[in-house]
């Protein structure tokens, strides 16, 4: 009995984060304009449907399957039972995983990318990256063996989703009109941020499936102390974000809100069951402050990242995963067992390290294998739509229709209007 309801209870955690694809979805869609709105939410389908076909195919056996630097075995599913958890169950569960990292790969890409570059980057993310740093960390690879703490996946997920989407952002260079000659600004504001709000809530929802999920078992219960941990770590990193666009800007501003609620959320990820209820609370508020801080100074830069992806994804799991040096807890970190024994660090120099050079070759190696497959596009068939298409919007010139039935009356009155 025991064995069939951990089954059930990954598997609802699994729905539980698929389900964030439609947070993603209003997300994104609203925090960027009328004209690509249809566009930026269907990329989320267009997730699932890549990233299920290929994880099935290999990318599930090049994550779990045996082998010290990548799986050898495991292609279409055909891995030995491991453990309680049937295979079908512990591929929908690590399949979500993978959904939500190439969501926030999108990213880097909204309102200025062709639909062709989706669909081919997001088949070889799906096979060439993830899986590499996925194995290295939890699929019994040299970093797993070292001790390396990612409970849920700051690096994993969060940390390789920002990377490829902040060299995606690099490469295809600023979305016209957002920035000025004299190197200032310009809002490309987002079009319903009452979307957008529904979208953050709909994530934080998910993210019990996310950490909580985790656990992989409800047999001791502590899977509601890591939905204790992340959730109060999510409610503190409110307040981090708010205090700094207030010193930043003087405003409060709505995104500033959003974002302080996810890159909280992705900063416990890492920690959310090795660390004490007042370390999620300081991780979180931290988070907060630093993602808004660093999304300030990105654009500062003059780099354009339309839903800040490189700083609540990647500076928060920067931030999320050195936590664990700092504040995990050794009866915590005993209890749920990481690495070879003898590794099971509590926090310390060590453990900071370790956590330190996970940062560092998952940076290395996804900006290098993301740069090398966008470079090779750019080369071939481009990576950005014409100045004509984006001007006109990526729902009609990608899609040839409009997302909003409203865009297109207006653009017909428009028209009416310049004729007369």
């Amino acid at each position: 009995m025991q064995i069939v309801i951990d089954n059930l209870w990954v598997l609802f955690s699994a729905i539980l984060v698929i389900m964030m694809q439609a947070g993603f979805a209003l997300l994104e869609a609203g925090s960027t304009r009328m004209k690509n709105a249809g566009h930026v939410a269907s990329k989320q389908i267009l997730t699932i449907g890549i990233a299920l076909i290929a994880f099935w195919v290999c990318g599930y056996g090049l994550t779990f399957g045996e082998g010290k630097w990548i799986g050898t075995n495991g292609w279409f599913l055909n891995l030995a039972q491991s453990g309680d958890l049937k295979n079908e169950v512990s591929f929908f569960f690590q399949f979500s995983f993978l959904a939500v990292s190439l969501a926030i790969v999108w990213g880097g890409f909204a309102e200025r990318a062709k639909l062709s570059v989706y669909l081919i980057f997001g088949l070889l993310y799906c096979v060439v990256i993830y899986p590499v740093v996925g194995h290295w960390v939890w699929g019994g690879g040299w970093l797993h063996d070292l001790g390396k703490q990612d409970f849920a996946g700051s690096t994993v997920v969060h940390l390789q989703g920002a990377i490829a989407a902040f060299v995606a952002t690099i490469l295809l260079k600023p979305r016209l009109g957002k920035f000025n000659s004299d190197g200032s600004a310009n809002s490309l504001l987002g079009h319903n941020q009452v979307y957008s709000v529904l979208g953050v809530l709909i994530i934080w929802i998910g993210w019990f499936g996310f950490n909580a999920g985790s656990t992989l078992t409800v047999k001791d219960g502590f899977y509601t102390y890591v939905a204790l941990t992340t959730h109060l770590a999510a409610a503190a990193g409110i307040f981090g974000a708010m205090g700094m666009s207030r010193i930043l800007t003087g405003k409060i501003s709505f995104g500033s809100i959003l974002n302080g609620v996810l890159a909280a959320l992705v900063a416990i990820t890492a920690s959310c069951a090795f660390v004490k209820p007042w370390a999620a609370v300081l991780i979180g508020f931290i988070a907060g402050v630093v993602a808004i801080y660093t999304g300030w100074w990105i654009e500062k830069r003059r780099i354009d990242d339309p839903i800040s992806a490189a700083s609540v994804h990647g500076i928060a799991g920067i931030w999320g995963t050195l936590s664990t040096g700092l504040f995990a807890a050794p009866d915590l970190v005993r209890k749920v067992g990481v690495g070879k024994s003898g590794l099971l660090y509590g926090g310390g120099f060590q453990q900071l390290g370790v956590q330190t050079l996970g940062i560092v070759v998952t940076i290395s190696y996804v900006t290098i294998a993301s740069f090398l497959i966008l470079w090779a596009l750019k080369k071939t068939i481009g990576i950005r739509v014409s100045k004509e298409n984006e001007q006109q919007g990526l729902d009609v010139s990608e899609h040839g229709v409009y997302g909003y039935a409203e865009h297109f009356v207006m653009k017909v009155s428009r028209q009416k209007k310049e004729v007369s």
